[in-house]
C-alpha cells in the first residue's frame, strides 16, 4: 500500500526565519526605527515560533509574519512612552529625600528617640507628606489624634535639637508649623 504525501508540508521554522527574516527586519526598521528594530524583530519571531505549530501548511508565511511584526511594532511604540530615555549624563539635582548620612544624622537620631506614635506621625506626615487622614488610618485613630501626635513630636524634636549650634542644627520644618523668621521660605516642608 502506498502512502500519500500531503500536498503542503511545513518547513522547519529555521528555514522560515532565514527566508523571511530580512523582510521582517526591514518592516520593523521602517516602523519603530533602528534603535528598537532588533528587539521588535526578535519579539516577532518568538511569537511566530509559539504559533507556528497551529498555522496551516498552505498559509502565506510572509503576510503572517508581517502581521505579527506590525503588532509587535505597535507594542513597542506604545511602550516607548513608558520607557526611560538614555542620556549621556543624568542631570544633577539635589535630593529632597532624607538620605542617612546626608547631614541629617542628628535629626534622624532625635526622631528615633520619640515615642512610637509621635515618631510614626512625624515620619508619615512630615517626611512622607501624607495627610493626617491617611496617617490616622495607618496608626489607628482619628485625624485629630494623629495631628496631635505629630505636633507633640515636632515640639519634642525642637526642644531636643535646641541646644545644638545653628550651623549643625537639623530642623524639621513644615509649612504649617513655621513661625520663626530664621528659617528661609525655601526650606519650608523639607529637612534642613
Amino acid at each position: 500500500m502506498q502512502r500519500r504525501q500531503p500536498a503542503h508540508t511545513k518547513r522547519p521554522f529555521e528555514a522560515v526565519v532565514q527566508e523571511h527574516g530580512g523582510t521582517v527586519l526591514r518592516v520593523c526598521r521602517a516602523v519603530v526605527g533602528l534603535h528598537d528594530a532588533d528587539d521588535a524583530w526578535s519579539e516577532t519571531f518568538l511569537a511566530a515560533l509559539q504559533a507556528y505549530g497551529a498555522l496551516p501548511a498552505d498559509a502565506n508565511l510572509e503576510a503572517w509574519l508581517v502581521t505579527i511584526a506590525h503588532r509587535k511594532c505597535i507594542d513597542f511604540i506604545r511602550s516607548s512612552n513608558r520607557r526611560a530615555l538614555p542620556v549621556d549624563e543624568p542631570p544633577e539635582r539635589p535630593s529632597k529625600i532624607g538620605i542617612p548620612g546626608d547631614n541629617q544624622a542628628e535629626l534622624l537620631n532625635a526622631v528615633g528617640q520619640l515615642p512610637p506614635k509621635q515618631r510614626q506621625a512625624v515620619a508619615y506626615h512630615y517626611l512622607a507628606g501624607l495627610p493626617y487622614r491617611d496617617v490616622a488610618s495607618l496608626l489607628g485613630g482619628t485625624p485629630d489624634a494623629a495631628r496631635r501626635a505629630g505636633s507633640d513630636g515636632v515640639k519634642a524634636l525642637r526642644s531636643m535639637l535646641r541646644d545644638e549650634p545653628e550651623s549643625e542644627r537639623a530642623l524639621l520644618v513644615h509649612s504649617t508649623a513655621v513661625t520663626t523668621s530664621s528659617v528661609p521660605a525655601s526650606a519650608k516642608g523639607e529637612i534642613r
